[in-house]
C-alpha cells in the first residue's frame, strides 16, 4: 500500500525545485560573463607582454646599430665615403657617352 507524503513536504520539494530551474539561466549568464571577463583579461596581458617584447627588441636592434657606428675605423669610414662620393651618376654618363660615341664613329 502506497504510503501517502505530507502535502506540506510535497509543496516544499516542489518550490525548492521550481527555485533551481528559474535560478539556472542566470546562473549560467554570469557564469558565461564571468569567462568572458576572465578571456579578455587574459587577452590585454598578452599585449602588454608582446608590446614589452617588441619594445626590448627595438631597444636590443638600436643598441646593436650603436655598437657598430662605433666600431667603425674612422679611416675606413672615410676611405667607404669617398669612394660612394666618386662614383657618382654624371661620372657613370660620362662613360656611357664615351661608348656611345666610340660606336658612332665607326
Amino acid at each position: 500500500m502506497a504510503e501517502l507524503v505530507n502535502p506540506m513536504i510535497t509543496d516544499a520539494v516542489t518550490q525548492s525545485n521550481v527555485k533551481v530551474v528559474g535560478e539556472s539561466p542566470a546562473m549560467a549568464l554570469s557564469t558565461m560573463y564571468q569567462a568572458m571577463a576572465h578571456s579578455t583579461g587574459v587577452l590585454f596581458e598578452n599585449a602588454v607582454a608582446a608590446q614589452q617584447q617588441q619594445n626590448i627588441l627595438a631597444q636590443a636592434s638600436v643598441n646593436q646599430g650603436v655598437m657598430q657606428i662605433y666600431s667603425l675605423d674612422t679611416t675606413a669610414a672615410a676611405g667607404a665615403s669617398e669612394k660612394v662620393a666618386q662614383t657618382g651618376v654624371s661620372d657613370n654618363l660620362t662613360s656611357l657617352l664615351t661608348v656611345l660615341n666610340a660606336f658612332n664613329s665607326r
